[in-house]
C-alpha cells in the first residue's frame, strides 16, 4: 500500500514539472531579444537619393589668378590694389616685400569673393602696360562636392541607426561595441565635413597672386672711392697670385722631370769639358 501511493506521488511531480518547464519555455521565447550588434556591421551604407543630389543646382567653381608685372611706383600701384580689394570685399592674407637684381618687389596673396573675381582682375589690371605672367584658372569642382556630400549623408543617417540601436541594447557589451562603432562614425562624419568646408571655402573665395616691381639701376655720377679701388685691387691681385702658385703646384711631376733632366745634362757637359 505504501509503496502504491509513493508511486503515484512521484508520477504527479513529474507531471506537474514537465508543466512548469513547457511554461517557462514559452515565456523565454515570447521575450523580444534586441537586434545583436553583430548584426549592425553589415548595415549597407545608404547613399544620397537623386533628389538630394540635384539640390547642387549651380556649379562649384574654383577661380585662382597669378599676375606679374613691372610698374613705375610700389606704392601707387600698392594703394591702388589695396583699394580695389576693400571694394570687392577681399582680404590681403599676405604682404612681403624685398630687393633682389637691381629691382624692388612687393609679393600681395589676396582673398577674394568669387563672385567679384573677373571684377576684380580687370581693375587691377589697368594702366598695366604689359603681364610677364597673367594666369587665371577655373577648376570645376562640382562632381567632387557632390560626391563628398552624398558620402556624409550616408554617414550622418547610418549613424543615426547606431543611436536607434544603442536605445534598445540591454546589455553592457553591446552598448560599448555601438558606442565604438559610434565613435569611429562620427571621426568619419567630422573628416568629411572638414572636406565639404574646405572646397565651400575655395569656391566661395578666390585666391589671387599678385607680385609687381620696380627696376632700380644704379644713379647717375655714382663712383667708387680710392680706398675701395685699392682693397678691390690687392684683392684681385692676392687671387691671381693664388691661383697661379695652385696651377704650379699641379706641376710638380714636370718640374721634377726637367730638374733631373737638367742635372744630367749639366753633368755631361761638365764631363766634356774635363
Amino acid at each position: 500500500m505504501r509503496l502504491a501511493t509513493l508511486l503515484f506521488t512521484l508520477l504527479i511531480s513529474l507531471s506537474s514539472c514537465n508543466k512548469s518547464d513547457a511554461v517557462l519555455n514559452s515565456e523565454v521565447s515570447a521575450i523580444a531579444l534586441p537586434q545583436k550588434v553583430d548584426q549592425v556591421k553589415f548595415v549597407k551604407p545608404v547613399v544620397a537619393s537623386a533628389q538630394e543630389v540635384t539640390t547642387i543646382t549651380t556649379p562649384k567653381i574654383i577661380k585662382d589668378g597669378k599676375l606679374r608685372f613691372e610698374t613705375t611706383d610700389l606704392n601707387t600701384t600698392y594703394n591702388q590694389i589695396v583699394k580695389s580689394t576693400t571694394i570687392n570685399g577681399g582680404t590681403i592674407q599676405q604682404d612681403s616685400q624685398g630687393k633682389e637684381y637691381g629691382t624692388s618687389y612687393r609679393h600681395l596673396v589676396i582673398r577674394i569673393p568669387s563672385s567679384n573675381f573677373d571684377i576684380f582682375i580687370t581693375s587691377i589690371s589697368k594702366g598695366v602696360a604689359f603681364f610677364e605672367m597673367k594666369e587665371v584658372t577655373a577648376e570645376d569642382v562640382t562632381a567632387q562636392f557632390i560626391d563628398i556630400d552624398a558620402r556624409l549623408k550616408a554617414k550622418k543617417t547610418l549613424e543615426n541607426r547606431y543611436l536607434e540601436l544603442l536605445k534598445k541594447a540591454t546589455k553592457v557589451t553591446e552598448m560599448l561595441e555601438i558606442e565604438k562603432q559610434l565613435s569611429a562614425i562620427r571621426e568619419e562624419i567630422e573628416a568629411k565635413q572638414g572636406e565639404l568646408n574646405y572646397l565651400q571655402n575655395q569656391v566661395t573665395n578666390s585666391t589671387v597672386i599678385i607680385r609687381f616691381y620696380k627696376n632700380e639701376p644704379l644713379e647717375d655720377g655714382a663712383t667708387v672711392s680710392y680706398g675701395s679701388q685699392i682693397m678691390t685691387a690687392l684683392s684681385s691681385g692676392f687671387n691671381s697670385f693664388s691661383g697661379f702658385f695652385i696651377w704650379l703646384l699641379s706641376l710638380w711631376p714636370f718640374i721634377i722631370i726637367l730638374a733631373v733632366v737638367l742635372y744630367f745634362i749639366r753633368k755631361k757637359i761638365k764631363s766634356k769639358k774635363l
